[in-house]
């Protein structure tokens, strides 16, 4: 059930019995990954997959990572899609705001990946994928957001930008949410796992492995 906060509560229990739940770290245009990480994790409808966002910029395969995901959420409709940085800097760039942070940060290829598209428009399914991505997503025992939280503060309470951009108000802090937060955003070299923490984003943007974590036993897979 979807509240107007943009996070959605599932009982744990009934996920249990439908299948795995699934997280995927930072894809950032890797195509390449994605698939081949797919094809590890074999993921089926009784699983739930939850993406961290960051699905463009810095990787040559941003139009080709949307369109993947869009028949993924097809495939696998309980699947969840979270925002991420990028795509706040892209929807950002598209309304004429902060246009040359967003290209220096890695949008550039993410626009000549669809400049081949009609007049090098952006298509409207991907446009309304974009708006579509949730803030953050919660389970009976797990908070998945991109970035993280403000300690302190429930999910519902958090500033927006804080859920897209934090790193070490919340990387430092030790404060229990009563769950465990699933993020990406900061980059590690091996998936991150802690007290309450599980950071998966394991540098694909920067030449790395893409991640997925089957978060309530911790196994992942990595595709590099």
């Amino acid at each position: 059930m979807s509240t107007e906060n943009g996070s959605t509560e599932a009982k744990e229990r009934d996920q249990q019995e439908a299948g795995r739940l699934l997280a995927v770290g930072d894809i950032h245009g890797r195509l390449d990954l994605l698939r081949k990480l797919v094809r590890q994790v074999a993921p089926t409808p009784d699983d739930q997959v939850v993406f961290l966002g960051d699905y463009i910029d810095r990787g040559p395969e941003a139009r080709g990572v949307i369109e993947f995901l869009l028949a993924f959420q097809r495939a696998l409709p309980r699947s969840v899609f979270l925002k991420g940085n990028h795509e706040a800097m892209l929807l950002d760039y598209l309304e004429g705001r902060n246009r040359l942070i967003y290209i220096i940060n890695g949008g550039g290829v993410t626009l000549a990946s669809y400049r081949h598209c009609d007049q090098g428009r952006i298509p409207p399914e991907h446009l309304a994928f974009f708006g579509d991505l949730l803030p953050y997503y919660e389970t009976e025992r797990f908070i998945f957001v991109h970035a993280g939280l403000r300690p302190g503060l429930a999910p519902a309470r958090q500033n927006p930008e804080d859920l897209l951009w934090i790193r070490q108000e919340f990387l430092s802090s030790d404060y229990d949410w009563g769950k465990t937060v699933v993020f990406g955003h900061t980059p590690v070299e091996t998936p991150y796992f802690a007290a309450g923490r599980i950071g998966l984003d394991t540098g694909a943007g920067h030449g790395r492995a893409l991640t997925c974590c089957e978060v309530r036993q911790g196994k992942c897979w990595t595709a590099s």
